[in-house]
């Protein structure tokens, strides 16, 4: 689903963010990307999307290319940054329906996906209600239920969990799970180990733009917590 071959970024003044980096991610995975700030994650999730240029090595969603056939990529794909900027003069059925317009959602899908995924994240109720009225935890759900009615092949979450509280945290990975099932696959960053640990069957360690360590996630942790292992490696020298 996702190929990543000898990626590496490099940012003006000779700052190379990521480093060679090569990763594979198949259909069914929730795939778990961990690193210290600053690390690469960003970085590389940002070139996955095709919102960030790169030079060197390739990424491959689905079989194609993000340089040479961004567009379709773009048409299997879902970002959700961490902060995620969405048009505030709308309101939230706006916006959704907006995205449903671009993605070419039928009208049916489109009010039953709406109402499945905003009853489950409580935000049924809000969806009239303007986006600059809006917390950033409510941002955070809409911009999931905009990535969710797409039913993407690959979904880039980076940091999901954050500005999240803790039902909705649950109701996010019950969904992760049930797309993974259905034959779609995940790539998140996370600073949250726990989570990681229990929700991921991969996980990929980065530090300084190199991966260190990636493979099922209780073949790279052994007998030790994934907690104890990250911190065994990002304070080697």
């Amino acid at each position: 689903m996702l190929s990543i071959h000898n990626f590496s970024k490099v940012y003006k003044g000779g700052k190379k963010a990521v480093d060679n980096l090569s990763l594979e991610v198949e259909a069914g995975d929730i795939y778990g990307f961990i690193g210290h700030n600053g690390a690469g994650k960003t970085t590389t999730l940002r070139a996955i999307a095709g919102v960030l240029d790169f030079e060197e090595g390739d990424i491959l969603i689905n079989g194609m290319s993000i340089k040479k056939e961004g567009v379709a990529c773009k048409k299997v794909t879902a970002y959700i940054p961490d902060n995620p900027d969405l048009y505030e003069h709308l309101t939230g059925i706006q916006y959704l329906n907006f995205v449903g317009d671009i993605y070419s959602i039928s009208k049916s899908e489109r009010e039953e996906l709406i109402k499945k995924y905003g009853d489950a994240f409580e935000m049924t109720s809000n969806m009239g209600d303007l986006l600059s009225s809006y917390s950033h935890g409510m941002k955070q759900k809409l911009a999931l239920i905009s990535a969710l009615i797409r039913k993407p092949k690959l979904l880039l979450l980076d940091e999901p969990f954050v500005g999240l509280d803790p039902k909705a945290s649950h109701t996010l990975k019950t969904f992760m799970a049930e797309m993974c099932k259905e034959g779609s696959a995940i790539f998140f960053s996370t600073h949250v180990l726990e989570v990681a640990e229990k929700l991921c069957n991969k996980i990929a360690i980065i530090k300084g733009g190199k991966l260190i360590a990636w493979g099922n996630t209780e073949e790279v942790k052994g007998n030790q917590s994934l907690e104890e292992l990250f911190m065994e490696l990002i304070e080697q020298k």
